[in-house]
């Protein structure tokens, strides 16, 4: 029969996977594939648009073989992408004007060292529910309309497309025919106001961008196009679910009720906490941000910890420093110490995220000692990202007036058992593992199925969300304490470290 699966695109940062979902959830599908990572300058980081859209068909084609169906038996397509990457593109063409300038990229420090000596600051929070950094969309738009050849004239002709990448790919699977993006990713670009649901026209002249670039900006859970047949496998399909990758896991996570987090492991980790249909302003440097729009309903929100390296910290162990050959050795070389022995991996390659906020900050290694280790230096990896989602969870703490409970992990490092546990033990909370840990795909299933009818409600997703693996806290509150006091001190010396240079 036909028109019994959901098909979810999920276009990470360092490779694209796409899962098949039947309506008992249960993965009939599924394929990866990386795709090359293009580090032009210290600092900056690009991806090739077209390489991501081949790759991205490919792996489609791999997932629907996999699941032995064809593209006219899905019911939907969901998408759920890297956010703030950005690409322009040519809107009669369809050709890129320049490579995607991807949301680790710092090259824009400057445009927001500026921003911030106008005392505009305030005035970007007050309306984007965001801080002035270079994370986000808005000045890597600005950067390569000042510095493409001609690329401002063609853009103020209405000649140019920028879109995040879940834009870039609606546009090539509808062939061309719809320029669009939901108000998840909308809210990531420095430029749209999350109160009044708009792109805000005093951010848009003050970065001098031209508003014919931008899409339109539609519900997440809403049919945005439907496939080219000619594109999609001779299938006219509905593009039924958008939404950036950390809100799409919230919502694959089923964490629909105020209070309710998770924090998703993969290149970089995001901690976010449902805060329901109230904008709760940061003081602590957190993101307010959009969770998600269903259909009519009204805008939902989030609070957002930012951290930018975690799983791309074992990656760099990998690639580049070649300690280890695979992620998987890491959690053996960890648990083969007793401790750190004061070791500590402030991994700050491309800065500091939430809640440091801090572009100039690299990458420290302290505590080394005649008989340090490659397995200390694993470890000293693996317990960085405990105690970085640990300072965003203090600090979601103090501007929620919302104690965790507990919090839902995701992601691509959950499977490692020493992380997970420490990550409990540090926090001092339960944290608990899905059946499926591919939440991010999943919330862009759910959000097309809902939809498209293929799911009835909100109410039906959660009575599927099934704990797999659950973690409690091993360790007493001073030798918590002790780890965590120590990671401060590590922060601080990797502070500021490239700005005297810059």
């Amino acid at each position: 029969m036909k028109e019994h699966y959901i098909l979810a695109i999920d276009q990470g940062t360092t490779g694209t996977t796409v899962l098949v979902f039947d309506r008992d959830v249960a993965i009939k599908g599924r394929a990866y594939s990386e795709f090359k990572q293009y580090y032009p300058q210290p600092g900056w980081v690009e991806h090739d648009p077209e390489e991501i859209w081949s790759v991205t068909i490919r792996v489609v084609a791999e997932a629907l073989a996999d699941a032995r169906i064809k593209a006219s038996e899905l019911s939907a397509i969901g998408i759920t992408n890297q956010r703030e990457t950005t690409v322009m593109w040519e809107r009669a063409t369809g050709v890129p004007v320049h490579p995607a300038i991807v949301w680790q990229d710092r090259r824009t420090a400057g445009i927001c060292d500026e921003l911030k000596e106008q005392n505009l600051e305030s005035t970007f929070r007050s309306r984007t529910g965001l801080v002035i950094d270079a994370y986000f969309s808005g000045t890597k738009i600005k950067w390569l309309l000042d510095n493409v050849p001609g690329l401002r004239a063609r853009a103020e002709r209405g000649e140019i497309c920028f879109g995040t990448i879940d834009s870039w790919l609606v546009w090539k699977l509808s062939g061309g025919k719809a320029h669009s993006t939901d108000f998840s990713n909308a809210s990531r670009t420095l430029v749209y106001n999350i109160y009044e649901l708009c792109w805000d026209e005093a951010l848009l002249e003050t970065l001098d961008i031209p508003r014919s670039v931008l899409p339109e900006v539609k519900p997440s859970s809403h049919i945005h196009a439907d496939t080219d047949p000619g594109i999609f496998f001779g299938a006219s399909i509905p593009i039924a679910g958008i939404a950036g990758d950390q809100q799409a896991a919230l919502f694959g996570q089923a964490c629909y009720g105020e209070g309710l987090a998770k924090n998703t492991y993969g290149t970089g980790s995001f901690l976010l906490m449902n805060t329901g249909r109230e904008a709760v302003p940061s003081e602590e440097g957190l993101l307010t941000t959009i969770a998600w729009k269903i259909g009519d309903e009204p805008v939902e929100y989030a609070l957002e910890g930012s951290i930018f390296v975690t799983g791309a910290a074992i990656q760099w162990l990998r690639d580049e420093l070649k300690i280890i050959s695979s992620a998987a050795e890491t959690e053996a070389l960890a648990a083969s110490l007793d401790s750190n022995d004061g070791v500590y991996f402030v991994p700050a390659l491309v800065g500091l995220g939430a809640p440091h906020w801090d572009a100039y900050a690299r990458g420290t290694i302290v505590g080394i000692t005649r008989g340090t280790t490659r397995a200390h230096i694993v470890r000293a990896a693996l317990e960085s990202m405990c105690y970085q989602t640990r300072d965003v969870a203090e600090a979601m703490e103090r501007d929620s007036k919302i104690k965790l409970k507990e919090i839902r992990a995701d992601g691509g490092a959950v499977g490692n058992n020493f992380l997970m546990q420490f990550q409990s033990d540090i926090l001092g909370v339960s944290v608990e593992v899905p059946e499926i840990t591919e939440t991010t795909a999943l919330g862009a299933a759910y959000l097309a199925g809902l939809a498209t009818g293929f799911w009835e409600s909100r109410e039906e997703i959660d009575s599927k969300w099934r704990m797999g693996r659950r973690y409690t806290p091993q360790m007493s509150e001073e030798q918590r304490g002790r780890l965590h006091r120590r990671w401060l001190r590590a922060v601080e010396k990797a502070g500021g470290w490239s700005l005297e240079e810059e």
